[in-house]
């Protein structure tokens, strides 16, 4: 198997192919081990700077960044547009070559933009990592989500997991199914009709608006987020009734002709998409999701220094 990726950034996971997601997943089986003895600490990536540039707000993932690049000995340089020269009208290019100034060698960046990372990987000459561009794609969280699957159910190959939500403002929901269907999986979205792009059926996707006939069929429910700050106009008429609809509770789950993983990228809506003793229950795998991301990420970081012959 190659020890090495096919690619020197991760914009996403359309420009990944099987055997990268599975060196990735490799990778991270051993990061994982490290991550849970005594002394967390490698030095893979010591006299290595990463710098994280979020244009947009995160806790997770950004201190699962930090976290993953701490754990690698890497030196880490965090940039917080909020408060920074890009609300006085500073470009992202101009932003960027300042931080490189600075001898960074990787970037991680999370930006509202679609397409902002690809961008930016075309004019530097730092590794770039995407930690999210607008509606676009979220690459690690979507190979922590097929990780985390692989770990519980032993493959990804053959599997039914439904994507259930916001599909239309979600980042995680595209990459997800790029990375799911690559393994093998057979993927299915539900949701309103007005939260599932048009286009979906062209990639390849099952649709189903009927919440019960999804999780029936499927054995992973991936449970999204419903993005109100990414919607402009009212795609449901109340948080209430899409929680009728489509939220999952412990009696749904319950009344299930087979027991199925729980899923969900975080931060979670309690008592809108899921309930608190589902979020809790012996089902969700959603804390092993957390664990799973310093582990993926990682891996990426690691993998990407190894194409620059650090």
């Amino acid at each position: 198997m190659s020890q090495q990726l096919s690619v020197q950034h991760l914009l996403g996971i359309k420009e990944l192919n099987k055997e990268d997601i599975e060196l990735i997943f490799n990778t991270a089986d051993n990061f994982k081990d490290v991550i849970n003895r005594p002394i967390k600490k490698v030095p893979s990536l010591r006299d290595i700077t990463v710098a994280n540039i979020f244009f947009e707000n995160s806790t997770r993932t950004r201190l699962s960044f930090e976290l993953a690049e701490k754990r690698l000995s890497a030196d880490v340089v965090n940039f917080s547009a909020s408060g920074s020269s890009v609300s006085k009208g500073e470009t992202l290019i101009d932003t960027v070559n300042n931080i490189l100034a600075m001898k960074v060698d990787m970037v991680v960046m999370r930006h509202p933009k679609p397409g902002a990372a690809v961008f930016l990987a075309k004019h530097i000459k730092a590794n770039v990592v995407n930690a999210g561009d607008g509606t676009h794609e979220h690459p690690t969280q979507a190979l922590l989500d097929a990780f985390s699957i692989r770990e519980k159910l032993g493959t990804v190959e053959g599997k039914k997991i439904v994507i259930v939500g916001d599909i239309l403002h979600s980042r995680v929901a595209l990459s997800n199914i790029f990375c799911l269907k690559k393994l093998g999986a057979e993927v299915m979205v539900c949701g309103p009709a007005t939260l599932i792009p048009r286009y979906i059926g062209e990639i390849g996707v099952k649709v189903e608006h009927n919440l019960i006939k999804a999780l029936e069929w499927c054995d992973v429910a991936n449970m999204l987020r419903i993005q109100l700050e990414r919607q402009d106009i009212k795609y449901f008429p109340s948080l209430r009734e899409y929680s009728m609809m489509y939220g999952l509770n412990k009696e749904i789950l319950d009344n299930l002709p087979k027991e199925i993983v729980v899923m969900h990228p975080g931060p979670i809506n309690r008592g809108v998409e899921i309930t608190s003793d589902v979020a809790d229950s012996k089902q969700s795998i959603i804390l092993d999701q957390v664990e799973n991301g310093v582990a993926i990420r990682m891996a990426v970081l690691y993998l990407l220094a190894q194409t620059r012959g650090f």
